[in-house]
């Protein structure tokens, strides 16, 4: 099997993405990231989805995300609740970490290069989404190309790296489908920006929000722990 470095951070759209890479006969190797983000308890329902997807290589790393502040998830700034799809449709929210897609992707890129590895998976969306530049197709695209231009492996013509974002042009609901048909326990993941320390969820953020249309307009269960009653 051809190894692939699948960013893992223990959310709906990023185990779906891991679920995609093993059925399509990748060897994953997840990378999740602990970058100081208010959420971190998101790296326990990391353990327990790559333990879940029989995945034996997990790694964890930290980044210090927080020292720079600059957003709700790395800085002491409230996490906006309740929202309009509206609201959320237009411009970029301040749950939008600076460059966090960028620097976890340069991570995992790293990481591919050690293992000989070409293909990198990243669980981005730009349909049912918070409006995150780091998320479009465009971003994608250019990160490709960097990678191939900025390694040792791209320039000796060891191969060609590729990004992989399968959920891209998929909705929630799509994602909640997909996952369930690869027999994702999603009740093992945590999307939630703002949760308790159990990892309840608060069922009022963004995520939450997207998360539960998702499932309510995939006519699933939705299995998520919320912290009040929904």
């Amino acid at each position: 099997m051809k190894p692939a470095v699948v960013l893992l951070s223990g959310g709906m759209d990023s185990t779906t993405v891991a679920a995609i890479a093993k059925s399509q006969g990748f060897d994953v190797h997840a990378l999740s990231v602990d970058y100081g983000q208010r959420h971190r308890v998101e790296l326990d329902s990391a353990k327990r989805v790559a333990a879940m997807l029989g995945i034996r290589d997990h790694r964890i790393i930290g980044l210090d995300l927080r020292s720079i502040g600059g957003s709700a998830l790395t800085a002491e700034i409230d996490v906006p609740k309740d929202r309009s799809d509206s609201e959320m449709a237009t411009g970029v929210p301040i749950t939008y970490v600076p460059a966090r897609n960028t620097i976890l992707l340069a991570v995992a890129l790293g990481f591919a290069e050690t293992l000989g590895a070409f293909d990198l998976f990243v669980g981005v969306n730009a349909l049912d989404y918070s409006g995150y530049p780091d998320c479009r197709p465009e971003f994608i695209a250019a990160f490709a190309q960097l990678a191939n231009l900025a390694t040792q492996a791209g320039v000796e013509g060891k191969g060609r790296f590729t990004i992989h974002a399968p959920l891209m042009q998929m909705t929630k609901a799509d994602i909640v489908r997909a996952g369930v048909q690869l027999g994702v326990d999603y009740g093992q993941t945590l999307t939630c920006y703002d949760p308790d320390s159990e990892g309840r969820a608060c069922g009022h953020c963004d995520a939450c929000l997207l998360r539960k249309k998702g499932f309510a307009e995939a006519g699933v269960p939705d299995p998520t722990r919320y912290r009040f009653t929904i």
